[in-house]
Formats: C-alpha cells, structure tokens, sequence
C-alpha cells in the first residue's frame, strides 16, 4: 500500500513539474506538438530512470564510504551529461530508428533540472517506502525516480494537448504564445493540487 501511496504522490501530489518547478524549460519548449512531447517524454522518463540508478550507486558506494557528500552536485552532473552521451551513442548503433525518435532530444535532457532534481530528491529525502531511512534500496530509487518521471510525462503530454487546443482557438492577442501557455501551466497545476488529499 505504502509504495503504491509514494507512486501516486511522485506522479500526482508532488508532480516533479508541476508542483516543485523543476524542468520548465524543456516543459514549454517542447510542447508545442504532441508527438514531440511523447518523444521527449519518452526519452526524460528512461535517462530520469537510468541516471538515478547510476547516482543512487556513486552516492552509496563511493561518495558516502569516503565522506565526499560535499561533490554530489558536481558528480552527479558530470554522470548525467556521461549518461546522456552514452546512451545517445549506444542508441546510434544498437537501435537507429529508436535514435532517430529520441535523437533530437537526448541532447535537451542533458540540461533538464528535473534529471538532477530526482536523483538529489532520492539522495536527500531517501524515500523509504516503510523501511528504516538506513534501508532505502536501490528498487525503492529506481520506482521512486519512474514514477517522477512517469509524472513529468504525463503533465508534458496533457500540456501538448492543451497547447495544441490553444492554437486553434481564437486568444486575445496580448495572450498569444507564452502568456497563454504560463496561465495553461497555472490552471494545470491547480488542477494536479487537487490530488493533495490522496497521499
């Protein structure tokens, strides 16, 4: 029950975009169209996921044993910038048309803070999920840092539509573009509030 309460809070209640700001930017940039937001979500999700786990690791294993907390910052950039690069070359060889879908936008999460926000979220407020805090487990990370993603997706998608149902509707034009998109983000997010009394 506790880890279906922490899945339904990364995604609705603490919605990583929507409730704690991080990643706007590629957020408005990229939701112009629809699909390009489901690519970009798509790609945010796996590299969120795969860079948390390598952060998770570098954090227990090395930073920690050698009282290094201070360069967690620092490192975990530096792993996730690696991160990005290896998987963009990784999907070049192994999977061209899966590089082509997501190509465009591996480069953007490189300087996405919400890739940065979940793995220090993970480190600092080590979500337990019941256990000890000297407990948290690597799966309990990696679930946490899906389901965040997961939720960055979705708020991501749901604006894409939202944005594509603003450009054919007739807006004041004092509104057009990003004015109209920031008061959309605002009545999203209010929206999401509403899942507060959930977890």
């Amino acid at each position: 029950m506790e880890i279906l309460l922490i899945i339904v809070s990364a995604i609705f209640v603490n919605n990583i975009v929507l409730a704690q700001f991080l990643g706007i930017c590629p957020f408005l940039g990229v939701s112009n169209k629809l699909s390009t937001a489901t690519g970009m979500s798509a790609a945010v999700c796996f590299v969120i996921t795969l860079a948390t786990l390598v952060t998770y690791l570098l954090n227990k294993y090395l930073l920690l044993p050698f009282q290094l907390e201070f360069l967690q910052t620092i490192s975990f950039i530096l792993v996730i910038a690696a991160l990005v690069q290896m998987v963009e070359i990784v999907l070049k060889k192994m999977s061209p048309s899966l590089y082509q879908a997501l190509g465009i936008y591996l480069p953007l999460i490189t300087t996405n803070c919400a890739v940065l926000g979940v793995a220090m979220n993970v480190v600092q407020k080590e979500y337990t999920f019941g256990l000890p805090s000297h407990m948290l487990g690597l799966g309990e990370a990696v679930l946490y840092a899906f389901a965040t993603s997961l939720g960055y997706g979705l708020a991501m998608v749901i604006f894409a539509g939202l944005r594509e149902q603003l450009a054919l509707s007739s807006v004041p034009k004092a509104f057009k573009g990003i004015p109209i998109a920031l008061i959309t983000v605002g009545i999203l997010a209010m929206a999401f509030m509403g899942f507060s009394g959930i977890a």
